[in-house]
Parts: structure tokens; sequence; C-alpha cells
């Protein structure tokens, strides 16, 4: 039985190498290597250069003896203008006199008997509905204890009814 790991023999290239037949091209690596420090170079050197003029003055443009040139002078003028007064603010106040008329109902003309009136609940026979009636009716804004005030009104529970 054979070896199947055995090694056949291999054919040996000759020695040196047989030189490219096509055109000789370096590879990229090669031309990486050269390119990139000169562009590094070529930089460093530009930026040196651009930055030694920083300290000179230019003085290469004047003449050796200055003629004398006559001097431009511009003058301005500004005025000032007042500023203007504000307006008069009127306020106009009207006074109104309100007045309110209660007819109270005796209990034979409500149909409610002596125990119905005796609550204490501070209403009496007023109620509104919410706060549109209640200022309709002159009554807004109503104190708790007043007749016609009920929590339903009152919506920040401050014990003013219809306030805002």
């Amino acid at each position: 039985m054979t070896n199947p790991y055995a090694t056949q023999p291999q054919p040996v290239p000759p020695w040196p190498p047989a030189p490219p037949t096509g055109p000789r091209t370096a590879p990229k690596w090669a031309r990486k290597r050269y390119v990139l420090p000169a562009l590094a170079l070529a930089l460093f050197l530009g930026v040196g250069i651009g930055a030694g003029d920083q300290d000179k003055t230019t003085t290469d443009a004047k003449p050796a003896a200055a003629k004398p040139q006559p001097t431009v002078t511009v003058t301005t003028t500004a005025t000032a203008t007042p500023e203007p007064e504000p307006a008069v603010t009127v306020t106009a106040t009207r006074t109104v006199k309100v007045t309110k008329t209660v007819t109270a109902r005796t209990n034979a003309d409500s149909g409610a008997s002596e125990s119905d009136s005796g609550s204490g609940s501070g209403s009496g026979s007023v109620y509104y509905k919410n706060c549109t009636e209640a200022r309709a009716a002159g009554a807004a804004p109503i104190h708790r204890g007043e007749p016609g005030y009920a929590s339903h009104l009152d919506r920040d529970n401050d014990g003013v009814a219809c306030d805002s």
C-alpha cells in the first residue's frame, strides 16, 4: 500500500527568476512609499514659507521720497430730533347703580310646610342652574350663606360662587 501523505517531487523554479515580459510597474505599496512622504515634505515646506512672512512689514511698494498729497477730511453733521411725548391716556369710568328687587313668598304661596323652610341651608328659595343665570339676575358673586349659593356654582371652593 502506498503512503497517502507522501509528497511528489515539485519542479524547482529557475534562479534568478526571469524578468517580466511586460512594462515594468511598481506595486501600489511601493508608489505610496515614495509619493506620500514627498507630499508631506511639500506641505511642511509650504507652511514654513507662508509662516515666515508674518513678521515682515511690506515696505517694498513705498517710493523712496514721498510726495505731498492732498488730505481728505470727511465731516458729518448730526441733528438730534426730540423724542415725541407719550400720548395722553384717558380712562373712562362708568358708575352703575344696581338695585335688586326680591319678592318673598309666604309658605302658603310656595306650598311648602314649616318643616321644609327650617332646613337651615341659608339658600332660601333662590336656585341658579349656572353662573350665567346668576349673572343675568344680578346676583353674582354669591357668598356662602347667601340665598342662591350652591356648591356647583363655586368651582374653586373658596366660598364665593360665580366670582369670575
